[in-house]
């Protein structure tokens, strides 16, 4: 389903690649989790399973490694290295994920835990995510959910599976991708309902 390379710079930060290839049908569903601190919500595994997704995206600040092998019980899985986590192999600081259907690029991601200030990218985020030609940023850190746009790249902060911060629902997000169209949503982790807002971005 994947393969990746690790690539340590000259500021230490481990960056990897890897490709998820769609099915036959020309569709790939990838559930995207973060910030679950050790203390995924007790529904997420069923929540999240209930989506059917071909692999989860965690966007950083673990925890406890054994919240990995929990949701790789529900499906394969790619996760970032918050500010929490201390450096484990397999676990990069960046991660780009090619979605692919044969030889063909459908969508690059960008991984990482830190990206946005407010509803914009960071200038350092906005940089990595041109020199790898990404067209979409899944970040966590905030706790907060997010759908936005910045210039030509979209941007996606499933929220937090972990526990409730201040206020702010605890949520998850699927990106559904087709051979004409990205899908972002949210679904609440309490409820397995749909948390809006939610759109489309080409």
């Amino acid at each position: 389903m994947y393969s990746g390379t690790a690539v340590v710079g000259r500021s230490k930060t481990v960056q990897e690649h890897a490709r998820v290839r769609v099915r036959d049908d020309g569709s790939l569903l990838l559930a995207v989790v973060a910030d679950t601190h050790s203390a995924p919500h007790p529904d997420a595994a069923k929540h999240l399973r209930a989506q059917s997704p071909d692999a989860i995206l965690h966007a950083g600040d673990v925890g406890d490694r054994v919240v990995l092998d929990g949701l790789r019980a529900v499906a394969p899985i790619f996760a970032v290295r918050g500010n929490i986590d201390g450096r484990t192999p397999g676990v990069p600081d960046v991660l780009t994920v090619d979605v692919v259907a044969g030889d063909a690029l459908l969508l690059r991601i960008l991984l990482l835990h830190i990206a946005v200030d407010g509803p914009r990218l960071r200038a350092d985020a906005a940089r990595l995510a041109r020199s790898v030609d990404a067209t979409l940023v899944v970040c966590g850190h905030s706790h907060v959910p997010l759908v936005a746009r910045d210039g030509d790249v979209s941007i996606f902060n499933p929220g937090s599976i972990g526990p409730r911060r201040f206020r702010l629902p605890i949520v998850f997000g699927t990106i559904h991708v087709t051979r004409s169209a990205v899908r972002l949503a949210h679904f609440d982790c309490e409820t397995g309902e749909p948390w809006r807002p939610n759109r489309s971005v080409a």
